[in-house]
């Protein structure tokens, strides 16, 4: 095998940041962030919108994220359109 054209395989955090869960396992992704861990030690932190922990799918049940739809979220930034003649 070649040396030195395999990236880096350690022990990084994932973190929900929509409920604040985090979850230490293995990893080749890049991070910018540490955090300090349980352990006493630092490792890189990865930040993700959902997980498990947050999925519809896994929890069994719908977090709502967003209370106004997406039309009304639209006429509120951009006003109603004019009718047509």
């Amino acid at each position: 095998m070649k040396t030195d054209i395999h990236p880096e395989f350690r022990e990084v955090i994932f973190k929900d940041i929509s409920c604040d869960y985090e979850l230490k396992t293995w990893s080749t992704a890049k991070a910018k962030e540490t955090v300090t861990w349980s352990d006493g030690k630092e490792y890189p932190l990865i930040k993700v919108d959902i997980s498990s922990a947050s999925h519809p799918f896994y929890t069994g049940q719908q977090r709502l994220i967003d209370t106004e739809g997406r039309a009304e979220k639209y006429r509120k930034k951009y006003g109603s359109r004019p009718a047509k003649k």
